[in-house]
C-alpha cells in the first residue's frame, strides 16, 4: 500500500469509530447515538477490521462495499432523523474517504495489470459519480440546506420524471436543430477554410487574423444581433455556434495540416504528387487528431453558444429559455433538470466524436495505448 492509501484507510476507520461516541442525528427533539442506527456500527466494526488487515482486506471490492454501506446508511436514515449530528458527518467523511481508496486500489491493480482495464476502468468515474451524487444529497437534505439555493438530487430526479414531455421539446428545439446544424456548419467552414489557407499564403496573413477577431466577439453581444438579423427561432441560434466553432476548427486544421514532416513530404514530391494527392494521403490523415480535438472542443461549445444564445430572445421553447423564466419563477429544480439534461447530452455528444475518433485515428499511439 501507498502512503496516502494507508492514510485514506485510517482517517476512515477514525471516522467510523468516532460514530460510537457522538450523536448521530436528532430525532424528535432528542439527539440519538450511533447504536440506534445499527448498521453505523457495523460500518464502523468493517472499518476496523479493514485496518487490522491491511494487505489482504483493503482489496478494492472490499472497500467498494463499505463506502456502498456508508451510502445506505446515509440514505437509508434521511427521512428517519430531524436534523443531522456530527455521527452523521462522520459516516459522510467515512465513505467518501473509502471511495478514493477504492479508486486508488483498483487503479493500482490496473496499472500492476492484476485486473483488466477495459473490464473495470469504468468503475472508477461511475464509483466516484455516485459519491458525489450521495454526498449532495446528504449535505442538502442532512444540512437543511434551502431547496431554493440548492435542491437535493432526488427532487432533481422527480421534476425530471415529471417533466418529460416538456424537457423532450426543449432538448429537440437547441440540441436537435440549433446545436447540430451550427455545429455542422462551423465545423465545416472551419476546415474548407483552414484548407483555403494552407494553399494560399495570402489567405494565411489574412483570414487568420480576422478568424481571432472573431473569436474574440463578446457572444452576449452578437447574440441579440444574430437574433435581429435571423429571427426568434432556431437559426440565430445556430448562426451563433457557427461564430463559435469556426475558429477553434480553423486553428486546430491549420495545425494539423502543418504535423506531418517534411521528410515524409519530400517522399510524396520524388513520386511526382500533387498538391491534393499529398494533401489527402499524407496531410490530412496526420492531421486527423487535430481535427478531432477541434471537434471535441466544439462538441461543448455549440451546446454552450444555443443555451447562453436562447437568453437573448425564442419562442416560448428551448434549454435556455427555460433556465432564464424558471429562475425568475424561483422553480430551481426544473433550472437543475435542464442542467441535467445538457450535460447528458454534451458528455454523449463528446463521447460520439471521441469513438468516432477512435475509429478513425486507430493507427495513432495515442490511441493504440489507451
Amino acid at each position: 500500500m501507498t502512503p496516502l492509501q494507508k492514510a485514506l484507510a485510517l482517517l476512515a476507520g477514525l471516522a467510523s469509530l468516532a460514530t460510537l461516541f457522538v450523536p448521530y442525528a436528532v430525532v424528535q427533539g432528542q439527539p440519538v447515538p450511533a447504536w440506534y442506527f445499527s448498521p453505523v456500527a457495523a460500518l464502523a466494526v468493517v472499518t476496523i477490521g479493514i485496518l487490522l488487515t491491511f494487505r489482504n482486506a483493503l482489496r478494492p471490492a472490499y472497500c467498494w462495499a463499505v463506502a456502498l454501506c456508508a451510502a445506505i446508511i446515509l440514505l437509508g436514515t434521511l427521512s428517519r432523523i430531524d436534523k443531522a449530528g456530527p455521527g452523521f458527518w462522520l459516516v459522510l467523511v467515512s465513505g467518501w474517504l473509502m471511495a478514493w481508496l477504492f479508486a486508488e486500489r483498483l487503479a493500482g491493480a490496473i496499472r500492476s495489470k492484476k485486473v483488466g482495464g477495459r473490464a473495470f476502468g469504468f468503475l472508477i468515474p461511475l464509483t466516484l459519480g455516485a459519491a458525489i451524487l450521495v454526498i449532495w444529497e446528504a449535505v442538502t437534505r442532512g444540512g437543511g440546506v434551502p431547496t431554493v439555493l440548492l435542491p437535493p438530487p432526488s427532487s432533481i430526479w422527480a421534476r425530471i420524471t415529471a417533466s418529460l414531455p416538456l424537457l423532450a421539446a426543449d432538448f429537440q428545439q437547441t440540441f436537435l436543430k440549433a446545436v447540430l446544424i451550427g455545429y455542422a456548419l462551423g465545423c465545416g467552414a472551419g476546415f474548407l477554410v483552414a484548407i483555403a489557407i494552407d494553399r494560399s499564403p495570402f489567405l494565411k496573413r489574412g483570414l487568420l487574423p480576422l478568424g481571432s477577431f472573431v473569436s474574440a466577439l463578446p457572444m452576449v453581444g452578437i447574440a441579440p444581433i444574430m437574433v435581429m438579423w435571423f429571427g426568434f427561432d432556431w437559426p440565430s441560434k445556430a448562426a451563433v455556434v457557427i461564430i463559435m466553432t469556426f475558429f477553434p476548427m480553423l486553428v486546430n486544421t491549420v495545425a494539423g495540416l502543418n504535423a506531418s514532416g517534411s521528410m515524409e513530404r519530400d517522399m510524396m514530391r520524388t513520386y511526382a504528387a500533387g498538391y491534393w494527392q499529398t494533401l489527402f494521403k499524407l496531410r490530412l490523415p496526420a492531421a486527423a487528431p487535430f481535427i478531432f480535438n477541434g471537434l471535441k472542443i466544439n462538441s461543448t461549445l455549440a451546446l454552450i453558444g444555443a443555451i447562453v444564445a436562447e437568453f437573448f430572445g425564442t419562442p416560448i421553447v428551448g434549454m435556455g429559455f427555460r433556465i432564464s423564466t424558471e429562475v425568475g419563477k424561483m422553480n430551481v429544480d426544473m433550472v437543475w433538470a435542464e442542467i441535467a439534461m445538457a450535460a447528458l447530452a454534451g458528455s454523449l455528444f463528446y463521447g460520439i466524436v471521441t469513438l468516432v475518433e477512435r475509429g478513425v485515428t486507430f493507427w495513432h499511439p495515442s490511441v493504440r495505448g489507451g
